[in-house]
Parts: C-alpha cells; sequence; structure tokens
C-alpha cells in the first residue's frame, strides 16, 4: 500500500485481531489473577520485614566497625556496598511497578482481577520483534547487579551461594524447542502477553531475590567473622519457601532460617504451626516439608528456641503464601476466528494456566494436521469433513493428568470478488484502459489477508459471443470484441478462476465483475 498507509480492511483486521486478544485474556480465572495479587503483597510484606532486619544487621555491623576498626571495618564497607547496589535495583524496581500502574485508575490498584491486559507491560518492554530501550534497561539492570555482587564477593565466595545468585538473576534466553527454532529471550518468555498483574507479582518477586541475596550473603560474611559477636536477638527467623503459590494437593516444601545463621548451629526445639520439627535441623537451617493446606493465603508461623550464654533465646518467625486450585482444562483459541478454514495455515494458541509449555501437548486425527510451531503456538491445516476436534493433554505439578477436547467448524473460504484497478462491484473505465487493465480477485472483509492469484476467465460485451481468456488480461480474441463496445455498454467478467498464492488452494467461486464503458 502506496505511502505506508493501512487499508480500511487491514484496520478491520487489525480491531478484530485486538478484539480476539481481549476475548482470550477474559477466559482467565479470575481467581487465578486475585491469586497473583496476593502473591505479590506477600511478596511485598516479606520484603518490608527483611529491610527492618537488613537495616538492623547493617547498624550492628557499623557500630562493631567503630568499635574494632581493624577487624570489621573492611567488612562493613563491603556491605555497604552491596547494600547500596542491592537499594539501586530494588528501587528501580519499584519505580518500574509505579509506571506500570500508571494508567490504571487508583481505585482499580487492589482490584487484581481488572489487570488481566498485557497492554501496557508489552508497550512499555517490547516494540516490534525487539525490546524497547525501556526493556534493555530492565534486563540490563539485573544483570549488572549480578556482575557487580559476584565482582564484590570475588573468587573465594561460597560456592553455593555464588550459585543461588546466578540462578535467581539468570536473564539467558530460552532455549529453542527445536533446532530450527531460535531461542526465545528471557524478557519475552517471561512477560510477553502476561496480564499485568502477573507481571507486577513475577518483579516483586525480583525485589524479594534482591533481599534473599542481600540477607544470605550478610549471613555468610557474618557467619565467618561474627560468629558470636553480634546477638541473635537481633534478628528474625527467615521462611524461604521454593515457591510462594501452591496447587492444592501440592507440599509446601522451603527452608527457615535465621537472619545470621552459622552450619554448627543446632537449636534447643523448633516449632511452625504446632508441630515440634526439631529434628528436621540441616546445617543450621529447618527443612520445611507440609502439606500445602487449604486454597488461599495460609501462614508458616513459629519459635526457633537456642542457647546463648546458658539461655534459652526463641526467636519468632512468621510467613504467608497462597494456594491455587490446579486447573481442570486447556485454554484453547483459534487465533483468528471461531472457526477454521480448509486449505489455510489456521494459527491456533493452546496453554494451561500453571502448566509449563513441555508438559502440555495438543492433537488432532490423522484426517487433519496441527503442527507446533513455537512455545503455545500451532499451525492447523483442516482436512475432509465439516468439523474436527482438538485434544490437549496436560501433565500437572501434582503428576495428575488431565484431558480437554474443544470441537471446531471447518468452512471452506468464503466467495471472491472479481477486481478490476482493484474495484469490484460496477467499475466506470473507457475503453482503451480495459484492453490492458489486468483482472484481479479479492476477499474483502475476510479475517485472513490472502493473496488470490487469477488464472482464468470469461468476458462479456454486449451485442458479441463471449469469450474465455487465459491469466489476467484480455485476449485478442477478447480484445477485438472489446473494440466494439459502446459509450454505456457493461462489460460483464464472469467465470473467474482463482487460486490462493502461497499454498494454491482453489477458490470454489468468484463473483463476476462490471465494467461500465465511459468512451
Amino acid at each position: 500500500m502506496a505511502g505506508g498507509k493501512i487499508s480500511p480492511r487491514q484496520k478491520m483486521i487489525n480491531l478484530m485481531y485486538l478484539v480476539f486478544i481481549a476475548l482470550i485474556a477474559m477466559q482467565m480465572d479470575k481467581k487465578v489473577l486475585s491469586s497473583f495479587g496476593f502473591m505479590k503483597e506477600k511478596v511485598e510484606d516479606a520484603n518490608n520485614a527483611s529491610s527492618a532486619n537488613i537495616n538492623h544487621i547493617l547498624e550492628s555491623l557499623e557500630i562493631k566497625a567503630n568499635d574494632q576498626p581493624d577487624k570489621f571495618a573492611e567488612l562493613n564497607n563491603k556491605a555497604k556496598e552491596i547494600h547500596g547496589l542491592s537499594d539501586n535495583l530494588f528501587n528501580y524496581i519499584k519505580n518500574l511497578k509505579d509506571s506500570i500502574l500508571a494508567t490504571t485508575n487508583p481505585e482499580d490498584l487492589e482490584n487484581y482481577e481488572s489487570m488481566s491486559s498485557p497492554d501496557r507491560v508489552d508497550a512499555i518492554f517490547f516494540s516490534g520483534e525487539g525490546n524497547t530501550p525501556e526493556g534493555d534497561e530492565f534486563v540490563g539492570n539485573i544483570n549488572n547487579y549480578k556482575t557487580r555482587i559476584l565482582e564484590i564477593l570475588g573468587s573465594g565466595a561460597n560456592a553455593d551461594l555464588v550459585t543461588n545468585i546466578n540462578k535467581r538473576f539468570d536473564t539467558s534466553d530460552e532455549p529453542a524447542l527445536d533446532e530450527n527454532s531460535p531461542s526465545i529471550p528471557w524478557i519475552r518468555s517471561r512477560y510477553e502477553g502476561m496480564p499485568m498483574i502477573t507481571t507486577l507479582a513475577n518483579i516483586t518477586q525480583i525485589q524479594g531475590d534482591v533481599k534473599n541475596t542481600e540477607a544470605e550473603i550478610y549471613t555468610n560474611l557474618l557467619g565467618g567473622q561474627l560468629e558470636s559477636e553480634v546477638s541473635f536477638t537481633n534478628y528474625e527467623g527467615i521462611v524461604a519457601l521454593n515457591k510462594t503459590a501452591y496447587f492444592a494437593g501440592e507440599r509446601v516444601k522451603g527452608k527457615v532460617v535465621l537472619g545470621r545463621y552459622d552450619n554448627t548451629l543446632i537449636p534447643k526445639e523448633v516449632i511452625l504451626n504446632g508441630r515440634d520439627l526439631t529434628s528436621k535441623v540441616e546445617e543450621g537451617q529447618v527443612i520445611i516439608d507440609i502439606p500445602a493446606g487449604n486454597i488461599g493465603s495460609n501462614k508458616i508461623k513459629g519459635t526457633i528456641t537456642f542457647m546463648e550464654d546458658g539461655v534459652e533465646v526463641p526467636v519468632g518467625f512468621e510467613s504467608s503464601y497462597s494456594v491455587i486450585s490446579e486447573p481442570n482444562e486447556a485454554i484453547i483459541s483459534a487465533d483468528k476466528m471461531n472457526v477454521v478454514y480448509r486449505g489455510l495455515d489456521n494459527p491456533i494458541s493452546v496453554s494451561v494456566p500453571g502448566v509449563g509449555d513441555n508438559n502440555v501437548n495438543a492433537s488432532v486425527i490423522s484426517a487433519h494436521n496441527l503442527t507446533k510451531i513455537s512455545k503455545g503456538k500451532y499451525v492447523l491445516n483442516p482436512g475432509a469433513g465439516d468439523e474436527l476436534k482438538i485434544n490437549v493433554t496436560a501433565k500437572l505439578s501434582s503428576g495428575k493428568t488431565i484431558n480437554t477436547p474443544k470441537t471446531f467448524r471447518i468452512k471452506d473460504i468464503p466467495a471472491a470478488a472479481g477486481t478490476v484497478r482493484g474495484d469490484f462491484g460496477v467499475v466506470p473505465m473507457p475503453k482503451s484502459s480495459l484492453s490492458n487493465t489486468p483482472i484481479g480477485a479479492a476477499l474483502p472483509d475476510f479475517v485472513f489477508d490472502l493473496q488470490l492469484v487469477v488464472q482464468g476467465f470469461t468476458v462479456k460485451v454486449p451485442g458479441q459471443l463471449a469469450v474465455k481468456c487465459t491469466g489476467t488480461k484480455l485476449s485478442a480474441k477478447a480484445k477485438k470484441a472489446l473494440s466494439k463496445a459502446r459509450r454505456g455498454d457493461v462489460i460483464t467478467i464472469f467465470d473467474i478462476k482463482a487460486i490462493e498464492k502461497t499454498k494454491g488452494t482453489r477458490i470454489k467461486k468468484v463473483l463476476p465483475v462490471s465494467i461500465s464503458i465511459t468512451n
């Protein structure tokens, strides 16, 4: 299209696609959206508690550095540098969340069910096939934080600590689905097309990773140099779960540690939710392995009691997590319409909330062809018949397998319209122009943007015999008949034969086009 302008038909197609995306978003279980919101709140609460604990550690270390500079000054300076880097990334993400919510009505900030659209996040992070400057900045800040932290810790850092940091802030591309497919950038895999509340929960978890990393570093450093220098009474118990949301029936796994722990610490008693877990202590850490509990918010609360200078010192801990329902069916959607078309590549999206793509499989009977092209994306080529059924199987984290069938109607490509100079119906034109003008065919207002190739047609001039033509232009015989046409005569182009250019699918019916001779 000349000048880069979008035709009315293309504008309509784009609008229909946006409406379709909105319909898909509406399919997401509102309870799932709320669960992500509750997760975000709980992580934010945990971050606030961690911040207070970290500040107390730094204050204690500052005092020790002033009292014993030879022993603690270098450690204090290193802790300050780590704290500065951590605060920078934490506050950057806070500002990013404010930016994402900038267009949200203040009255809807806690209405998580309304945050299903991915548009705001996609606009901030992505531009076409690449990232926006903001998207590159987001990834760059995470990578820079990881690099600088590891540089500060140096080559002698604890191996487990280094592994945790690399894992928490890994932004490596997702591997390709097959050797012929490109890898998927980390930012697109995690955030593209995701509901706003999902992104807010995920980046809030990055803030939690920053706090956990900072606390773990201080624990590691202090464990070596402050064996008994800082009182345990200045610390809080920390609950570190493997994840913050679980399906019903899953087991909650993680660790409970002190804000400063050492591998030799053996508590006198550990009580968690009324249960005695003293026997579950491994290398100064209480290993959690309990049933997930009921759907909704659940608490982990208890005390660790240890001996200090012959006195029992209890340290309390408390945290929360959310349990969400297991999905019982897959989401299957045709990316163009609620029907699929014979002879075309029909895009199909398949996903199951809470289940990774590697555990989801879609299939059809052998009469049809369903091909996976990328994560959650398929191309469907229907065969014979009036309908087909797609069956989706998914393996849940609990080991349970769900099966979801869905039936789609099959339609042929609709009737096309013959065109002259891109116009259809009755087209006014001088007969001299018609002689050299190609005959075309188009599918106005069709959901697929198809290119049709005319292979032949028949032309009828009033008072003359109809003439069959091959290709797109009038034959010599047809031009001779046209030469006898007079002003006001209507020339009819009918019996137009056309195919779809890409796959060669024959168009069953092409409507005639008429030319009104102007001179």
